[in-house]
């Protein structure tokens, strides 16, 4: 599918700071596994250095806020049980 693994990481790359979605997502999108997207955001630092750093920003942001939005699917998942038990 793809010619060139630092091409793969470019796009990848692009896709995370347009998107600002998370590793998951962009596997998801791409159709690659989560593992592949993390060394590939570690290809990024030699290839092209200030989309890594973008790439790094997004995904700190992505880390720093991943408690919350588990908060929130837990919150969601038992306000849908309660309203199905009704």
């Amino acid at each position: 599918m793809w010619d060139s693994i630092e091409r793969r990481a470019v796009t990848c790359g692009e896709y995370i700071v347009q998107t600002g979605c998370t590793v998951r997502a962009c596997a998801e999108h791409f159709g690659m596994s989560k593992s592949t997207v993390h060394k590939d955001t570690e290809r990024l630092e030699k290839c092209d250095p200030v989309l890594y750093e973008k790439v790094r920003r997004v995904l700190g942001i992505n880390l720093r806020e991943r408690h919350l939005r588990g908060g929130d699917a837990t919150r969601r998942m038992y306000a849908l049980r309660r309203q199905k038990a009704r």
